[in-house]
């Protein structure tokens, strides 16, 4: 995970502003997945997972189980808020901030990308705690 956060904040250093329309279709996948977690509806949020992940995940309640365990901020919180995103061609790496259950707080980065039919799909989400280095 730490590897992975490091990548992702990479991506975010060199990649350019944000343009408004590929970030505004990003947000609505990110959260989409939102709000089927909050639904508990494991379908819907594995299907704004990318083919890499539902290879990994190949159900929808595997997904939802790493999810729940890894991800509890993801999961449930009080406050999901996006914060600054960054695109590169087909890419864009989206800041959210996170107010968990117990009210710590959270710096989530999504990666997602653009597939061929023109959606946006996660392929990563590192996850740290605010103020933590990566």
């Amino acid at each position: 995970m730490r590897f992975a956060a490091l990548l992702c904040l990479a991506f975010l250093c060199f990649v350019a502003p944000a343009c408004a329309e590929d970030v505004a279709n990003a947000q609505a996948a990110i959260r989409a997945q939102e709000q089927a977690f909050s639904r508990n509806d494991a379908n819907a949020a594995w299907s704004y997972a990318a083919p890499a992940i539902r290879k990994l995940f190949p159900r929808a309640d595997i997904f939802m189980s790493m999810v729940q365990n890894s991800y509890a901020p993801v999961w449930r919180h009080k406050s999901f808020e996006f914060g600054e995103a960054r695109t590169e061609g087909h890419w864009v790496a989206q800041r959210v901030h996170i107010v968990d259950e117990d009210g710590e707080a959270w710096e989530a980065i999504y990666t997602l990308e653009q597939e061929p039919d023109g959606s946006w799909e996660i392929i990563g989400c590192s996850l740290l705690k605010a103020g933590q280095s990566v």
